[in-house]
């Protein structure tokens, strides 16, 4: 299964690989609009043994060249079309999990206020719950993340213009025995619980259940000759296609390290369905891999 490719705009930083057990990310694309124009903006999550960092890109709304002014902080990368603003979540120093940046992307001022101190962390890379991380142009909240909404306004002083803003792509690391779980906002009531499972040793043949909401959707019985295939399950009413390569798993011959590759996808609704047309656009955009990689 081969993943959609990405403008570089779209990929400020290598992602942590999967092949190697220190690694842990999760990397998010949001659209955003700034005034009038679309743009992509890229949320990584990484952590390692060593580190644990935020890496937030612009992409440049107008497909020229960037333009930047440093701050403090936080570190920066600028590249031709877009650019990456790096922020040190593993610091010893309390005030410094709360920060501002600013810079700038075609001459379009960009700051992005965090507060991470009383933020929740699990074992993923991204916080839980208690934090936020919110993007202001021109006045306007282009991008919020994290739970704390109004402690965001008040310290940004600016109006919340998500209008335009969505996610259309999520790509994560997961790592576990057995059970795989994590969370997908894969229909239109916000995010469903995910839970891979598989049986691979054993008297029996080696299968797998895709587990939503506490509901298995998709059991694939005898996985040596399943191993890569799809599906599609409906999600509050909508198409979801579920791929999956798990040769990984059954056959690993010390290259890949045990990893199955899953795409959940929204499938385009039929016309007639009684959507308008920007629901439709905005479910069919969403597509997030999951990486699986057996402990």
């Amino acid at each position: 299964m081969v993943e959609p490719s990405r403008t570089s705009a779209q990929a400020p930083v290598e992602d942590p690989g999967p092949n190697d057990p220190t690694n842990n990310f999760v990397t998010c694309i949001h659209q955003v609009r700034v005034e009038e124009i679309f743009c992509h903006v890229t949320v990584t999550w990484a952590k390692t043994m060593i580190s644990h960092t935020l890496y937030i890109t612009v992409e440049n709304p107008t497909g020229g060249s960037a333009t930047t002014s440093t701050a403090t902080g936080a570190g920066n990368e600028e590249e031709e079309n877009h650019y990456t603003c790096k922020i040190d979540l593993k610091t010893w120093q309390f005030w410094g999990k709360k920060g501002l940046k600013t810079f700038r992307v075609a001459e379009k001022r960009f700051d992005v206020f965090w507060d991470l101190r009383a933020a929740k962390f699990s074992s993923r890379p991204e916080p839980d719950s208690s934090y936020y991380v919110a993007m202001v142009s021109s006045g306007e909240m282009v991008l919020l993340l994290g739970d704390q909404r109004d402690e965001a306004v008040k310290r940004t002083k600016s109006r919340i213009c998500l209008e335009g803003t969505m996610l259309v792509h999520k790509k994560e690391i997961v790592y576990a025995k057995k059970c795989f779980c994590t969370k997908m906002a894969l229909g239109r009531n916000g995010e469903h619980s995910i839970m891979i499972e598989a049986s691979l040793t054993g008297p029996c043949d080696p299968e797998m259940w895709i587990v939503v909401d506490g509901r298995e959707s998709i059991r694939v019985p005898n996985l040596h000759w399943r191993f890569r295939g799809n599906d599609t399950i409906i999600i509050d009413e909508i198409p979801v296609q579920i791929l999956w390569d798990v040769h990984g798993w059954l056959y690993n011959n010390g290259s890949n390290d045990g990893v199955g590759i899953f795409a959940f996808r929204r499938v385009p609704e039929d016309e007639g369905n009684g959507s308008s047309e920007e629901e439709a656009a905005a479910l069919v955009e969403f597509c997030h891999f999951v990486y699986a990689c057996r402990i």
